[in-house]
């Protein structure tokens, strides 16, 4: 740093709303609508994460000597490890059998949300190496002020995967499902991209959800009054019940949204059979990418949730010209339909040797059998080969 000028020093927030929007969205960019002020404020704001829901707001500012925000993190202290995507229950078990303790941990996330993007957010122009480093130190020494045994930065960008490993944080490679447009000018144009067999298994697929009678509508921005919300959320909630998990996001955080910057960035496929609604998946858009949030169903309809989750959002990423659609986490059945794996990244800092030595021999060889797997999927893929 040239002499005469000052450190950037750095603050934390109890929650998000305490910076100007404007301010940490220079920082987040626009293509991701998951780490926008917005969405996050949104969390917030609905009281899906929180104190009592075990999120507790611990964002990270970097400021110059004239006070710019020059960069950011979305950072929570966790008193459980649910709503991640990037499982840690058997380190904390591990730990805690030990004499550990394991929560409260830091976690450098979007709630709920896993959607790989950047997790820390440098305004552009800026020496973003730097500022890295910045946060990833701040990240620990708050961890060690608090009494937290770690620090987890799940689905961050690929470079800042590996800018933390250089800053000491363990690394973890994870995979996920995401379909890709090759400049396809219709569904049908993809469909002939696949094996024959594939290609029958689709149309069999959609035939049977349009001989039942049910009416899909893909719903975006405006059009997505509260009555849809209200139907939505009770059929999210009973989809988790049937499942037997837990449902993160409330009611409310979707009226926040709705009435967000980010209200446009919605779109919601919804089904209905004679005025019946029967179902609705819930996405995101962001600047090129159709991000699949969740399902919520009630009575069964054969074939449903493969239409409304993911030939729907290929229909409308092919539509509007989109590069990708991610349908989330978890799923091979997405291979055959034509959603093909990805890396996807986590890092990590323990604050123990004796829980991260162990971690770091696993972590390693867990890279290397998730990279086979997902070369060996790849290979396997839906295409028609040659």
């Amino acid at each position: 740093m040239p002499d005469g000028e000052k450190r950037p020093t750095v603050t934390m927030l109890s929650a998000v709303s305490e910076v100007r929007a404007a301010e940490w969205d220079a920082c987040a960019g626009t293509n991701n609508p998951f780490i926008r002020h917005a969405f996050l404020d949104a969390m917030e704001r609905s009281g899906s994460a929180c104190a009592r829901t075990g999120w507790l707001p611990r964002h990270l500012l970097v400021r110059d000597g004239e006070g710019r925000l020059l960069a950011a993190a979305p950072l929570y202290l966790k008193s459980h490890s649910f709503g991640e995507y990037v499982f840690d229950w058997s380190w904390a078990q591990a730990y805690e059998r030990a004499g550990g303790k394991y929560y409260p941990k830091l976690q450098c996330a979007v709630p709920f949300t896993p959607v790989t993007g950047p997790r820390l957010l440098i305004r552009p122009g800026e020496d973003a190496a730097m500022l890295r480093r910045v946060l990833a130190a701040s990240m620990v020494d708050l961890a060690r002020r608090s009494g937290a045994s770690s620090v987890h930065v799940t689905f961050p960008a690929e470079t800042e995967y590996e800018d933390l490993g250089e800053a000491g944080y363990l690394r973890r490679l994870g995979s996920q499902y995401h379909w890709c447009n090759r400049g396809y000018q219709s569904f049908g144009d993809f469909l002939g991209q696949l094996s024959s067999r594939k290609r029958k298994q689709i149309r069999k697929e959609r035939d049977a959800v349009a001989r039942s009678g049910v009416s899909l509508s893909t719903l975006v921005g405006g059009d997505v009054k509260a009555r849809h919300w209200d139907v939505f959320h009770a059929f999210y909630q009973a989809t988790v019940d049937r499942k037997w998990g837990r449902a993160y996001v409330n009611r409310a955080f979707f009226e926040e949204l709705s009435a967000s910057a980010l209200a446009d960035s919605v779109v919601l496929v919804w089904a209905e059979q004679d005025g019946e609604p029967l179902g609705a998946a819930f996405n995101m858009l962001g600047d090129d990418t159709l991000y699949g949030r969740t399902w919520g169903g009630g009575r069964h309809v054969d074939f449903l949730h493969f239409e409304a989750c993911y030939y729907r959002a290929l229909d409308f990423a092919i539509a509007h010209n989109l590069a990708r659609v991610e349908a989330g986490a978890q799923g091979e059945h997405k291979v055959s339909r034509g959603y093909l794996p990805v890396a996807t990244y986590s890092a990590h800092w323990i604050a123990d040797p004796g829980l991260a030595e162990p971690v770091a021999r696993y972590l390693a060889h867990e890279r290397t059998l998730v990279a086979e797997d997902i070369a060996e999927q790849a290979e396997e893929g839906p295409f028609r080969k040659g």
